[in-house]
């Protein structure tokens, strides 16, 4: 990251294949930074600093943003607020109406289940750079939040404490009651500010987990929604999938077409020759128009090794030369050596860290 007076300039890294360069985002997100920090239109600039944005632009309800542009407002309220508890604070105030046609899919569902699942697959229309999924335990609905893009700390701070507050503000909409018996796990040390979040989260929380995660009883997840709507789903669900359509035109990319070849073969023995022969062309093309994306066949294959790494180890019990072995590579002690590379720790580390 770098400096420029009060500011900083904090577009990240991205997951390789991801297009930060795409403005898919609503700005109505933004503008409720600028109303919870009380500014007024000659006080846009310093929110809309090093954002290429200007006022007008910002206050038309048809702008899009950019994931870096998104990231980088946050990080300016962030650097703009008095308060501490910024992230929570904003979380609060983003109802289910300022979810568009998301929020109107989840509040009319049957039952927070449906809502969650709405989130999980419409939340790229919305939020381009972050991903929901769920997963279910033989009691527990878990509730996975990532994020596509390297964030600095202070930024990821906010952003999970805004998705928690979101979480049980949607999830009490829907069963009608304070969500108590729910929890958050946040990633991030516990704060100097860490009281005021029984303010805005009726569940309990902890910090310093090894994933951002919210969880819920299953037979809460059943409850049924005194305010479903059958129509308004329908129709709620007709818009958000034409969103979908539309932003997964972008997808069509170089990097997204040898994504998805790479994940359809075993990636340990799988070539740039293999991929360039499956795309019917010449691997100096495949080259040159993954340059022209900003990246290469390595860098994608080592992304994809990293994230199936990563889950196998979190997610099974398999041994370390198993997954070496799942991974195509011969070595053990190869398969080690890169997972240094990619996650900065041992294979044994990091399942460590990653075990509850």
């Amino acid at each position: 990251m770098t400096t420029t007076g009060h500011f900083k300039t904090v577009a990240g890294t991205l997951t390789t294949g991801f297009r930060m360069d795409i403005a898919s985002i609503p700005s109505n997100y933004s503008r409720l930074i600028g109303r919870e920090l009380g500014l007024q239109v000659r006080d846009l600039p310093t929110l809309l600093a090093h954002t290429s944005l200007t006022s007008d632009q910002f206050t038309q309800e048809d702008t899009y943003l950019t994931a870096a542009q998104q990231i980088q407002i946050i990080a300016n309220g962030l650097a703009l607020s008095p308060h501490a508890d910024f992230g929570l604070r904003l979380g609060q105030r983003l109802t289910p109406s300022t979810h568009g046609a998301m929020g109107i899919l989840a509040s009319t569902s049957q039952n927070l289940l449906m809502a969650l699942q709405a989130f999980q697959t419409f939340l790229p229309t919305r939020m381009s750079f972050a991903q929901l999924s769920l997963t279910e335990t033989a009691r527990e609905l878990h509730c996975h939040i990532r994020f596509t893009v390297a964030l600095s700390d202070a930024v990821y701070r906010v952003l999970s404490e805004t998705f928690a507050v979101v979480f049980f503000e949607c999830a009490e909409f829907i069963i009608g009651r304070p969500l108590h018996e729910a929890e958050a796990h946040f990633c991030h040390q516990q704060p100097s500010y860490a009281a005021s979040y029984s303010r805005y989260l009726s569940g309990s929380y902890t910090f310093s987990a090894p994933q951002l995660c919210m969880k819920v009883p299953l037979a809460s997840c059943h409850i049924s929604n005194a305010s479903a709507n059958r129509d308004s789903y329908a129709l709620a669900m007709q818009h958000c999938e034409k969103m979908l359509a539309e932003l997964n035109a972008h997808e069509h990319s170089m990097v997204y077409q040898v994504q998805k070849i790479m994940l359809s073969h075993p990636l340990g023995g799988f070539s740039e020759a293999d991929a360039a022969a499956a795309l019917f062309m010449s691997k100096r093309t495949l080259a040159r128009r993954l340059a022209d994306e900003g990246t290469g066949f390595r860098p994608l294959r080592d992304a994809l090794l990293a994230q199936q790494a990563s889950e196998y180890l979190r997610q099974t019990t398999l041994s370390v030369e198993t997954i070496a072995t799942l991974l195509n590579y011969h070595d053990s002690a190869n398969f080690r050596r890169a997972f240094k590379r990619w996650h900065g720790m041992s294979p044994h580390a990091y399942r460590l860290m990653a075990t509850p």
